[in-house]
């Protein structure tokens, strides 16, 4: 190993142990790694096993990763939150190659998308773009979510924050689950933040990822995907045939969500939400280049972005963009004539 990843993994591990953190990363098997002691402790608490199928839902403005695993009931629980250390663009969906944009929407981890060989540590393919996406034109490829801090289109979860999430995916494929369904939505997706972001130009795209939030909301299972007339349809039974032609009509009584409900008193005569997004349009809450949680936000503000990429990456990736990290987001004035 050369002396000057020797002496960052050495610095890295030193921040590790004085933070409190107790894991070790492994360097070399690190995609053998077990999960983490105090995570099978939780997983036996909930009434789970490493077999048991996971789901995971990242969130945007919260700068949150959450992974829920199927407990004793059939139904999913969550397991652990995770702070995402950086995202890249806007809100608003991803819509062609070198946007910068980190995706929004349902995906599928399937087993090949699981990357021991990263650059970033460890990482997974979430399998942008879907089938819809593909229909409708969307480009890009190799969408991750990762270790260190540094993003271009990905989610950054840190070297320890991947060695925590991915032996729970690679356990629960090893047992036999095809596929690992990803949810990934802009804000929580409550009627107060539906309400705040209506005047965005992605807001009919968000409230069709809404109908799938609602789902899994009150079923706590993940909700069966399909797509037509341009957007996502869903549905919570199995062995429900969902419409699955992208830009095909859509039958009557396609899946709508609570707020549409709400907001509307009707479901009947609604227009059918499309996912044409604007990322950039007036009136989205503004970024400069995406975001990063909370936490991270603090250690780089007191600590600069040297000391938060020592923190977050054994072989010391640069933090992405520092001072766009920094950046408050604001809502923008809508433009005027």
């Amino acid at each position: 190993m050369p002396r000057t990843i020797l002496m960052s993994s050495l610095v890295f591990l030193f921040s590790l142990l004085v933070s409190g953190c107790v894991t070790v990363l492994e360097t070399v098997k690190k995609a053998d790694q077990p999960i983490p002691t105090e995570l099978v402790a939780s997983m036996r608490s909930k009434g789970m096993t490493s077999a048991d199928p996971v789901l995971i839902r990242l969130f945007k403005e919260e700068s949150e990763l959450e992974v829920w695993k199927r407990d004793k009931s059939g139904r999913y629980a969550l397991l652990k939150t995770f702070p995402i250390c950086r995202w890249s663009g806007q809100l608003g969906p991803k819509t062609r190659e070198g946007d910068r944009q980190a995706p929004e929407g349902f995906y599928q981890v399937i087993p090949a998308g699981l990357n021991p060989n990263s650059n970033y540590y460890l990482s997974f393919n979430i399998g942008y773009p879907n089938k819809l996406e593909r229909a409708l034109g969307y480009t890009g490829s190799a969408i991750m979510v990762h270790g260190a801090c540094s993003s271009s289109g990905c989610y950054a979860l840190t070297d320890r924050g991947m060695a925590e999430i991915y032996p729970l995916l690679r356990e629960a494929v090893t047992a036999g689950q095809k596929s690992i369904q990803v949810q990934i939505f802009p804000f929580r997706m409550s009627v107060a933040k539906m309400l705040e972001h209506e005047g965005n130009p992605n807001s009919q795209f968000w409230k069709n990822l809404k109908v799938g939030y609602d789902s899994f909301e009150l079923s706590r299972k993940p909700p069966l995907v399909g797509s037509c007339g341009g957007r996502y349809v869903f549905a919570s039974a199995t062995g429900t045939e969902l419409p699955n032609n992208p830009l095909g009509g859509c039958p009557g009584g396609a899946s709508k969500s609570i707020f549409e409900v709400a907001a509307n008193g009707s479901l009947d005569g609604e227009r059918s939400p499309q996912i044409n997004g604007n990322p950039q349009a007036p009136g989205a809450h503004a970024y400069s280049d995406g975001s990063m949680n909370p936490y991270f936000r603090r250690i780089l503000e007191q600590k600069g972005a040297a000391k938060l990429a020592e923190m977050t990456s054994l072989t010391n990736v640069p933090v992405s963009r520092p001072q766009a990290a920094l950046f408050k987001p604001h809502l923008a004035a809508p433009m005027t004539d």
